[in-house]
């Protein structure tokens, strides 16, 4: 094992804790991970702070400067970037976008063997999108030109080899607003007809009744992986993996577990219990999420597959603690194994 790939879970250091295991964290940069991810006396006068509104109440974020990423993977394997979710990387006229300068900068501080995550523009994977305090229509959703040329291409272009992961995560659909199963696999399977053939592409489906027989059977063809996400409306991450029949999609032999939100808690509420960050929330944490997680893990080794775990505060106040528990049942498990 090289120095970098250090095991100490009392320290955060989680690189070492499988070759095919890759553990790391939905977003970085939290002013409330210093003195565990980050050295507090090296950012004492680089903290910037930036108001958000989550629901109908403000919040103060306090974020680390980019380069923190160079620290960030001294404990982390991989790091899911979801800034790219909510802009494309070009205009339409090809000028860069400030998503693609900030991608440009998170570049400059990775080391070859750091892998990068990103979540595709809800440009191309929401059929509805907030605009003007409603949602409507998202006209480019599935547009294969828009994908290529205003996201894909660039950002092949500027991460090279450290982008090894796609997630296309479309959001939820109200039983209203909802298609049927098969129309969705007929979309989907010329969508991922037209694109560049890759074997990073994952698929977030967070509409329960989705997870059906004519989906996989599309995903299976293209070889895209089916992301498990432990979030809101979405059944446990053994139910949702019991809906492919318990097969690994993903024609790369990776797959990727999000670990969002408490089951039943929505978005806002878990923003609130969460925030900022610095501290583990037992009540947010839910242990079953901790054990399948942790068995999800060992089923992938057993069939060669590298698991991606991405770990969101909003699972259980701090990331980083999460991911502790994560990495200390997963061991635990080990043992019988």
């Amino acid at each position: 094992m090289s120095e970098r790939e250090t095991l100490d879970l009392q320290n955060f250091y989680f690189r070492g804790l499988h070759p095919r295991v890759f553990l790391g964290t939905a977003s970085d940069r939290y002013a409330g991970w210093l003195g565990q991810i980050y050295s507090a006396e090296r950012y004492t006068d680089q903290i910037s702070r930036r108001k958000k509104t989550v629901g109908k109440v403000s919040f103060v974020e306090e974020v680390l400067p980019v380069d923190s990423v160079e620290e960030y993977f001294q404990h982390f394997r991989v790091l899911e970037l979801d800034f790219t979710f909510y802009r494309l990387l070009l205009e339409e006229d090809g000028r860069p976008t400030p998503n693609y300068h900030l991608l440009q900068k998170y570049c400059q501080h990775l080391k070859k063997d750091d892998n990068i995550i990103l979540k595709v523009p809800q440009a191309i994977c929401a059929q509805k999108v907030w605009r003007g305090g409603k949602f409507l229509e998202n006209d480019s959703y599935l547009n294969q030109d828009i994908f290529i040329r205003q996201f894909y291409d660039p950002a092949i272009a500027i991460l090279g080899p450290s982008l090894t992961g796609l997630i296309f995560e479309q959001e939820y659909q109200r039983k209203k607003d909802r298609s049927l199963p098969d129309k969705l696999a007929a979309e989907l399977d010329l969508f991922f007809e037209e694109i560049p053939k890759d074997n990073r592409y994952h698929l977030e489906l967070r509409t329960e009744p989705y997870l059906s027989a004519p989906v996989f059977e599309v995903m299976g063809k293209h070889g895209v992986g089916q992301v498990l996400s432990h979030w809101t409306w979405l059944p446990s991450l053994g139910r949702q993996f019991a809906k492919s029949g318990r097969r690994f999609l993903n024609s790369g032999g990776q797959s990727i577990v999000r670990l969002m939100t408490p089951r039943g808690a929505r978005y806002e509420e878990a923003y609130a219990q969460a925030h900022p960050f610095n501290k583990l929330l037992p009540s947010m944490l839910h242990p079953s999420m901790v054990d399948e997680t942790a068995e999800l893990m060992w089923e992938a080794i057993d069939n060669n597959i590298r698991i991606n775990i991405v770990v969101n505060n909003r699972a259980g106040g701090n990331a980083p603690l999460v991911g502790q528990q994560i990495g200390l049942r997963f061991l635990e498990m080990g043992q019988e194994h």
